[in-house]
């Protein structure tokens, strides 16, 4: 089994193998890149982002600055859009669906380190001769049409059922069902989300 395959089983893994450390450097080159960019720079933004975020719908809006691990691992669904200051790491596939909202300085992180130091620490690899450190990743999951609020942390593993609703500042380290509200360190459910939600149903946010 090659690293890559490892990563992408969630088994420990060497990240500084098998070309990733190069990938990570060209995807922090491109994020450099775009975030050079203005709103005004359409084709140069698109032209970085097939390069940096090929897995994308294309009508995807990332605002920036954006911090992405690989971008390769990332897919994003259709209307999806990302506010300012928006970090990936996605050593584990991360995937959002389709009309997704993503507040300003929402992290996603796939990659898990081990609990113990003597197997988080680095260690020159005898087969590479290149100083290293072992890690797994987990993916994660936001299904269609959720909104995460400013500050939101989602760890590896999770799933984001759609239509939910993530409160602002909350550190999601577990599953959330689909239509749920959700807030909070951890982040927990609230309360779904139903039709008396909406804004018909509200004549005074009008």
């Amino acid at each position: 089994m090659t690293e890559r395959e490892k990563m992408a089983a969630g088994k420990l893994y060497d990240p500084f193998s098998e070309g990733l450390t190069e990938r990570r450097t060209l995807a922090h080159r491109l994020c450099l890149q775009y975030n050079q960019t203005t709103e005004e720079d359409e084709a140069l933004r698109k032209e970085i982002l097939d390069q940096l975020l090929p897995h994308r719908a294309p009508d995807v809006y990332l605002q920036g600055p954006v911090y992405f691990d690989y971008g390769e691992y990332i897919t994003m669904g259709k209307g999806s859009y990302a506010n300012f200051h928006f970090t990936v790491l996605d050593a584990a596939p991360v995937t959002i669906g389709a009309n997704v909202f993503i507040g300003p300085n929402v992290s996603l992180y796939t990659p898990v380190h081990p609990l113990c130091w003597q197997d988080r620490n680095p260690f020159l690899n005898p087969k590479t001769g290149v100083v290293t450190d072992l890690e797994t990743a987990r993916p994660i999951t936001i299904e269609d049409n959720c909104w995460l609020a400013g500050n939101v942390t989602v760890c590896g593993g999770v799933t984001i059922g759609a239509g939910s609703v993530i409160g602002a500042g909350s550190v999601v380290t577990r599953d959330i069902p689909p239509n749920s509200l959700a807030v909070g360190n951890p982040c927990r459910v609230v309360r779904s989300i139903t039709d008396a939600d909406r804004a018909a149903n509200h004549p005074e946010w009008y």
